[in-house]
Parts: structure tokens; C-alpha cells; sequence
């Protein structure tokens, strides 16, 4: 990908041997979804270790004591006020997460069989889980590799957009052509893009060259 296309190669450089870290279960990504939403990560992360410490399961690590997040026969009993830090909406949302898991909706194998675009909209008909947060569960749980989801993220646009030397966000028409070399890994591919644009990765020398026809960015 990074011979076929010299922006993600330089960015590939930037970041060697970054790829996407996945989310235990779509089940666990879903729920962190409806716990973070609209909250700062470190309260989201503290309400997710205290529903582990009242549900989850206790095992011993290196002389410490962890807890694994519930399980979905756990959560589903998770009562509307047995969470500090949950709304009643929330912790229903998070029941019914724990229920779909329980029939098998969230599985892996399951959503893979459905394909990511029909797997995105199966994960948005849960309660709690918009398009944002439904691609979250699809790509970075699911582990599709070569998907692209529509509507993409702004950032991922804006990212791009200074990458390429765009003078705005593509459209989803201009990133699709410009993802054609990124195949069969276009999933890693993006998020790659997010994760460089995120930490201001600088593109030095990438863009310069007038073969590439898509000029300085700015």
C-alpha cells in the first residue's frame, strides 16, 4: 500500500507497525459505547471499572486484584440503580446491549456474515448506538479490514484533506478514489489517518512533487 500510494507510505514511516488494536467483543465495545457517550474518557473509564468491580469477574494478575468487565448474563440484570455514574436511560441502553449479545447479535461470526455495511445498520438499531458508535462496534471490534463506511468521520475528511493537499474535505467520492490503492486493508488504512492527524503528524517533502498532481497542502 505505502509503494502505491506515497502518502500512506510516509505516514506508514511516521508510525511503523501501527495497526488497529480491537476492542475485546463487538458486546464490550458496544457497551463502552453507550458509557462514553457524552462524557470525558477518564469519568467513562472509571464508571466502566466500577461496573466491572460490581459485576464482573475477580481474578488475580502479578499480585493485583482486576476485574473483567460483565458479561452479558451479568449486565442484563444490572439494576437502574445499581451503576454510580448511569443514568436509568444508560443503564437501560446497556441491558439491551446485553441482551442482543445474548442472542447472538453481536458476535462476531454473526456480524461478519452479515458484511459491514449491513452489520452497520444491524448495530445501529440498538438503542443508544448511532452511526458514530455503530462504525466503532463494526470496525474496531468486528475486525473487517478492508471496509468503509458511509457517512465517514469528519476528522478522517479533514485529515485527509491535509494529507493529500486538498484544499477541503473530500467528498465520500474523493476519499473512495483515493482509498483504491489502499485495498484489501482500507479499515487500517483510515485509521491510520486519524491516528497521524490526531498527533499532528507532518508530511515533509510527501506532497511536493508535481507528478503527484495534488500540490502543497496548505
Amino acid at each position: 500500500m505505502g509503494q502505491r500510494d506515497p502518502v500512506i507510505g510516509a505516514l506508514q514511516r511516521a508510525h511503523p507497525g501501527q495497526r488497529p488494536v480491537l476492542f475485546h467483543s463487538p458486546y464490550e465495545a458496544a457497551a463502552w459505547s453507550i458509557i462514553s457517550a457524552r462524557r470525558h474518557a477518564t469519568r467513562a473509564a472509571r464508571v466502566r471499572r466500577g461496573l466491572s468491580e460490581l459485576l464482573g469477574e475477580r481474578f488475580e494478575l502479578a499480585g493485583h486484584t482486576l476485574h473483567a468487565f460483565p458479561q452479558p448474563d451479568r449486565l442484563v440484570e444490572l439494576a437502574d440503580a445499581g451503576a454510580p455514574g448511569l443514568s436509568t436511560e444508560k443503564v437501560a441502553r446497556l441491558r439491551g446491549v446485553a441482551q442482543a449479545a445474548l442472542t447472538g447479535a453481536l458476535d462476531v461470526e454473526h456480524l461478519h456474515q452479515l458484511g459491514p455495511e449491513r452489520a452497520y445498520e444491524a448495530v445501529q438499531r440498538l438503542k443508544g448506538l448511532g452511526p458514530f458508535y455503530a462504525g466503532l462496534v463494526v470496525l474496531r471490534a468486528s475486525g473487517f479490514a478492508d471496509a468503509m463506511l458511509k457517512p465517514m468521520e469528519p476528522k478522517v475528511l479533514r485529515h485527509a484533506a491535509r494529507f493529500y493537499g486538498l484544499s477541503e474535505p473530500p467528498t465520500l467520492e474523493r476519499f473512495a478514489a483515493l482509498a483504491e490503492p489502499w485495498h484489501p486493508f482500507c479499515t487500517w488504512v483510515t485509521v491510520l489517518i486519524r491516528l497521524a492527524g490526531d498527533r499532528g503528524t507532518a508530511m515533509p517533502g510527501v506532497l511536493d512533487g508535481p507528478e503527484l498532481g495534488w500540490g502543497t497542502p496548505p
